[in-house]
């Protein structure tokens, strides 16, 4: 009984190390396709009610669809939405956009992009990223 108990640790042990090194291959852009990356505020620290502030929004795309708008989630209170303040079209390219928000503590911050592909409105993927918004 005993065996069988190691057995199945060390078997459970092995199987999580592994899933949590292996990645998922990410398939290839579509044509006029954008993938958001990741999410990064610059002045995290420094987050206020009701006083905006920048969201850096990395992302990849084929070539240069057309950013309409931002949408953000704070821990399901939303979306809201806001125009970008600069594009750039890099490798990989970053969006930038001044938000705020009401409420204080801390918040799951959910984004998505809204862009023209070919001559439809589509919406990204969502990136997370936690923040913490102070009184």
């Amino acid at each position: 009984m005993r065996s069988v108990l190691i057995s199945f640790l060390i078997g459970t042990i092995v199987s999580i190390v592994v899933s949590s090194c292996a990645t998922l291959p990410t398939k290839p852009l579509a044509p006029g396709e954008l993938r958001l990356l990741s999410t990064f505020v610059p002045e995290k620290e420094n987050i206020r009610v009701n006083l905006p502030f920048v969201v850096n929004i990395s992302f990849e795309a084929d070539g240069k669809p057309e950013i309409r708008t931002a949408c953000f989630e704070f821990s399901g209170d939303g979306p809201y939405c806001f125009k970008a303040i600069d594009v750039n079209y890099g490798s990989p390219g970053t969006i930038k956009v001044k938000i705020h928000t009401k409420n204080p503590g801390s918040r799951l911050l959910e984004t998505y992009v809204i862009y023209i592909r070919g001559e439809k409105i589509q919406l990204t993927n969502v990136v997370r990223s936690h923040i913490r918004v102070n009184p």
